[in-house]
């Protein structure tokens, strides 16, 4: 087993590919996880899962400036990079690559990638040019790294959708690998903006999760209008907290496109802001035609 200080470090590109270039020619395989850092066990979950593939693990840290609106929290969103190097080094990640702005942009960009339908609805819709902003720095850091394998968190569905579409449509050779949402105790999905909500605001963000799972319960229930699961979602929330609701929708879990009467696998989603915190959140379920036998996917 490797020891806890053998994981490489850089910030520098070239670096990088001379890494993954000699990991290479060792015949190893490469796992990527792409983190804007302040890194958590939901990040944590996405090490595990690639060490579980046998692949070199390389790790990228860096708050991408492209997916933030301009009057959004890029300038305040949390970093301690040291501290994350240090949870990656004991979580057994191989390479930790965190470029500076200047890397990754060194001249003003002129050259976008665009997932067209999927990236305006939902959070797309709420965050315009959000999604814009993630596929390209993704497919920028893709070609760096050039993996085999991809892990994305599945509390951002529809980011992981949109890297899917991405890399089918463009050819890519990389297996994309969702892994499930990763919550406290209490159902609250975590994120690396929970820090920033209050401890009454915290408390109250409890009820998101139990929302989504009460939807699910009617879903199994008989309910198959969206309409109806929307209504109760967003009167479960609005009736025990004081957050903002930004969106609450029941989509196709496949293409995100609109639903009336649910008969496929669903996305049930939602956004809600606590002061000037947003957080997401949401829940995939697959529906049978004998309700005891559903299950989560």
């Amino acid at each position: 087993m490797k020891g806890r200080d053998s994981m490489k470090r850089t910030s520098h590109i070239s670096e990088l590919r001379e890494i993954i270039a000699m990991e290479r020619g060792r015949g190893r395989k490469i796992a990527f996880i792409p983190t804007m850092g302040y890194l958590h066990r939901g990040h944590l979950a996405l090490v595990e899962q690639a060490k579980q593939t046998g692949a070199f693990v390389v790790l990228s840290i860096f708050v991408n400036p492209l997916q933030f609106g301009p009057h959004e929290d890029y300038a305040s969103y949390p970093r301690d990079l040291d501290r994350d190097a240090s949870l990656v080094k004991d979580a057994g990640v191989d390479a930790l690559f965190h470029p500076s702005v200047e890397e990754m942009y060194p001249q003003q960009m002129v050259t976008y990638v665009e997932v067209g339908q999927l990236d305006t609805v939902l959070c797309g819709a709420k965050r315009p040019g959000h999604f814009r902003g993630v596929t390209t720095v993704v497919s920028k850091l893709f070609h760096i790294v050039q993996p085999d394998f991809a892990f994305f968190g599945q509390k951002d569905y529809q980011q992981y959708l949109i890297i899917q579409r991405m890399v089918n449509d463009l050819n890519l050779p990389i297996e994309v690998c969702p892994v499930s949402i990763v919550r406290e105790e209490d159902g609250l999905a975590i994120s690396s903006r929970n820090v920033f909500l209050t401890s009454e605001q915290r408390q109250e963000a409890k009820v998101l999760s139990q929302s989504l799972i009460d939807a699910e319960t009617c879903l199994r229930s008989g309910e198959r209008s969206t309409r109806t699961l929307e209504k109760q979602i967003r009167e479960t929330i609005s009736g025990n907290c004081h957050g903002i609701i930004d969106y609450v929708e029941v989509r196709d879990a496949e293409d995100l496109s609109e639903v009336t009467m649910i008969e496929r696998p669903v996305l049930i989603a939602l956004a809600v802001k606590f002061g000037s915190t947003r957080l997401i959140d949401n829940k995939v379920v697959e529906v049978y035609s004998h309700d005891q036998n559903d299950d989560e996917i």
